[in-house]
């Protein structure tokens, strides 16, 4: 079962398609616009935008999904920054709204970050071509980094950067596929410090070949006290994780504990529920007991470990 489907409402607005063949009579500013290539034959995802900067007001437009953008790509921030300065209000931005990652091309971001101040809310999605530096964003609440193969300097450059406002984090690991740098529990040490991140409440480290020892590090991670919500699902948790943080400093202020898509006995799913009676834990999903190493499986194992 894979970890993501496409998103039907985005930052409190519904998700409208943009079709370029027919007249828009939609509110430009309460709308979730989204953006995609056809699958097969035209129009091409430049066509697309073209056509919806030429229709809509986009300087009312307050939120923007970029989907599919065809199998070559072009990445879809590049055409959004080539026309920046027509989205003068936009708050919440959706860069591969797209199951596959395969057809999901990302590039540099940081200008993204550098060029829409009123940002609230950035989703991204993929794994091919993305690149990200340390970065200061005042208004930024939400960050949200979906990956089956989490670049390193991506997953650094998040935990160096200055996010003063930022209430959510979530930031899907993935598996090492052996064609790059993949970020792994030493890249977190920042992340679960809390020092750079003082208005952080929901912190996600999710779909990793890596659960277990993400696990034992926010078991004693500084940033935990502070948050209302942590998820460590989509991964290849075990018994040995949940352990840690029964063990660990206590879990039992969380107000959400999203542990769904799992490897944990049933036994241990009994100890959880009963550490956290005020917890709303979600131990959906589970995917049995697993009894060996994930090593070279563990692409399997996790949620969206396929689409490499």
């Amino acid at each position: 079962m894979y970890g993501h489907q496409r998103t039907r409402q985005f930052h409190g607005r519904p998700v409208v398609e943009f079709d370029p063949d027919r007249a828009v009579r939609t509110d430009p500013q309460g709308t979730a616009w989204r953006l995609d290539a056809a699958i097969s034959g035209p129009p091409e995802f430049p066509e697309v935008f073209e056509r919806f900067v030429q229709t809509v007001d986009t300087t009312q437009v307050t939120t923007l999904i970029l989907g599919f953008t065809g199998f070559d790509g072009p990445a879809a921030a590049t055409h959004l920054l080539d026309a920046a300065e027509r989205f003068p209000r936009l708050e919440a931005l959706f860069l591969g709204d797209e199951p596959d990652f395969f057809c999901i091309y990302q590039t540099d971001l940081t200008p993204v970050l550098e060029r829409f101040p009123l940002l609230e809310r950035l989703d991204v999605r993929g794994k091919q071509g993305w690149e990200l530096s340390p970065f200061r964003h005042a208004a930024l609440k939400t960050l949200r980094c979906e990956s089956c193969c989490l670049p390193s300097d991506v997953m650094r450059a998040v935990a160096a950067s200055d996010l003063p406002g930022l209430e959510r984090l979530d930031l899907w690991l993935g598996v090492d596929d052996g064609t790059g740098e993949v970020a792994d529990v030493c890249d977190l040490a920042p992340v679960l410090s809390g020092e750079r991140l003082p208005a952080l409440r929901s912190l996600g480290l999710q779909n990793s070949a890596l659960q277990d020892e993400i696990a034992e590090e926010v078991a004693e991670a500084a940033v935990v006290p502070r948050l209302r919500s942590l998820s460590l699902a989509l991964g290849t948790l075990t018994d040995r994780g949940a352990e840690a943080l029964l063990n660990g400093q206590p879990l039992d202020h969380l107000e959400r504990l999203d542990l769904h898509h799992h490897y944990l006995s049933d036994p241990m799913m009994e100890r959880l529920r009963v550490a956290h009676p005020t917890t709303d834990v979600d131990l959906g999903d589970a995917q049995g007991e697993f009894h060996g190493p994930f090593d070279d499986e563990a692409y399997n194992m996790v949620a969206d470990g396929r689409d490499f």
